[in-house]
């Protein structure tokens, strides 16, 4: 695959890997070795950028990554994320954020020993902290890189004024936020932030968290207990039904490309900005191998107009998020 740059010089292949299911979070519970085996399997077939986080389990995805990566982790790129409020012993999230500089130089250190690293390639703030001023926490990751354990510093559901202020005391080499057909937000100033000041961006959630890959339909079940979309409006049965429409939208134009949905759901998504990288996730083989077949789908002009046309004329029911977890956003 040809390789995209974020920000000042991070290469990386055009589609990533989410990493965050394969410890869990949908409906089925990942077999451990399967995954490892995957992501190492990810990384034969081109894939050069992971991505991970300390709140992901907590932690146990951080040990899976950096196990999965170890003997290839001078060819990759591997982002995580710090900002959750994690009980260190019990292993357990508080349910609040926290981006305090002592904080930031603390969970630095078990993020590297838990990836197997000496500096992390791209150490993104995951939620951004109200209590802390933003100058303050890039100068904290400042401090990081300046030691050597952080090369890059990156940003995940920030607005574009904060991005800007944080810029200007230690520059953003990458933007991560939720983006695809049914959540296009980041058009409205993120991405116009982005272009100005040099920085990539990286949705997450670029399938919908699976919904746009057509398979999901009203019928679907999602477990309480273990899956997240259990918890979201926008898949609940009647929102599922009347967000059909974006489906079958990405479906006629798949047909008519030899493709699939997901895959021009993620081939638009590549042909926005040379600098976006979409990480979709998955635990399943013939998923990631159709994931990373969409980096040479190729949509014409006159195909992106024509999706993106149809998709301005069409109402996406239900939030993203709950109201609660919203909230905890920055845009």
């Amino acid at each position: 695959m040809e390789k995209r740059i974020l920000g000042a010089g991070l290469e990386v292949s055009p589609i990533g890997l989410g990493c965050m299911s394969m410890t869990g979070g949908y409906s089925d519970r990942p077999d451990r070795t399967e995954m490892l085996d995957l992501i190492r399997t990810a990384v034969d077939l081109g894939v050069t950028f992971f991505d991970t986080a300390e709140i992901y389990g907590p932690y146990v995805n951080e040990e899976l990554v950096g196990e999965a990566l170890a003997p290839v982790k001078d060819r990759v790129v591997i982002a995580t994320k710090f900002g959750w409020d994690i009980d260190p012993v019990e292993r357990k999230p508080r349910g609040r954020v926290t981006s305090h500089p002592m904080v930031i130089t603390q969970v630095v250190e078990g993020s590297l020993q838990r990836l197997g690293v000496e500096a992390i390639d791209l150490y993104y703030q995951h939620r951004v902290d109200p209590a802390v001023p933003i100058e303050d926490v890039a100068g904290a990751v400042k401090e990081l890189i300046d030691a050597g354990k952080v090369k890059h510093f990156g940003m995940s559901e920030a607005a574009a004024n904060t991005i800007r202020r944080a810029h200007a005391v230690q520059p953003v080499t990458a933007v991560q936020s939720e983006y695809s057909l049914w959540w296009r937000r980041p058009e409205e100033e993120v991405l116009a932030a982005c272009e100005e000041l040099g920085i990539g961006f990286v949705p997450y959630s670029p399938l919908g968290k699976g919904f746009l890959t057509g398979t999901v339909t009203a019928t679907t079940s999602f477990d309480p207990g273990n899956d997240i979309r259990a918890t979201i409006p926008r898949f609940a049965p009647d929102a599922l039904q009347s967000n059909q429409a974006v489906v079958d939208l990405l479906t006629s134009i798949a047909q008519r490309k030899g493709a699939t949905p997901g895959q021009i759901a993620l081939a638009w998504l590549l042909a926005q900005k040379p600098w976006i990288v979409p990480i979709p996730g998955t635990r399943k083989l013939h998923r990631l191998q159709e994931n990373i077949a969409a980096a040479d789908v190729a949509l014409t002009s006159d195909d992106l107009s024509e999706i993106t046309h149809a998709a301005d004329a069409i109402h996406i029911e239900g939030g993203r998020y709950t109201e609660a977890a919203e909230q905890m956003t920055n845009l």
